[in-house]
């Protein structure tokens, strides 16, 4: 639905997208479309450069890139070496807690007991008693 304004316009108006071939402008058409043709090449070179320019950014980002994924396995493989040295150390510092309680009971027993010099002696002692407790044992059977 167009209003009676938009037709009458529409019927009186020029289209001045076209180029006009009177000499008014002083250029043929042939001068004209040389003139948008250089323009078109000229467009189309800046377009060529900066589509060069892009692909060369595109380039450094895609070595860039491969660049990060390189660090990023390389520090992968750094973290594993870092846990399993990880591991060994604790495993290590169990072993050592585990041998730290058996040197501490074996300490305890050795307190208990004697040392190799002091075993002979007490050794000894123990059989002196035993030949004073026989000796006391013959002098009361003989009593009686």
């Amino acid at each position: 639905m167009t209003t009676p304004e938009y037709n009458e316009w529409w019927v009186r108006r020029i289209n001045d997208n076209t180029p006009n071939s009177s000499q008014e402008n002083g250029q043929s058409i042939e001068e004209h479309l040389r003139v948008i043709l250089s323009e078109l090449k000229i467009i189309r070179q800046d377009f060529e450069r900066r589509n060069a320019d892009l692909e060369k950014n595109i380039e450094q980002m895609e070595e860039e890139k491969i660049n990060l994924k390189l660090d990023i396995d390389v520090q992968k493989l750094e973290i594993e070496k870092l846990r399993k040295g990880k591991n060994k150390a604790e495993e290590e510092l169990d072993s050592l807690k585990t041998d730290y309680k058996k040197l501490r009971q074996s300490m305890k027993t050795v307190r208990l007991g004697k040392t190799s010099e002091q075993w002979p002696a007490k050794i000894r002692e123990e059989k002196d008693k035993v030949d004073r407790w026989e000796q006391k044992f013959q002098e009361v059977q003989t009593r009686n």
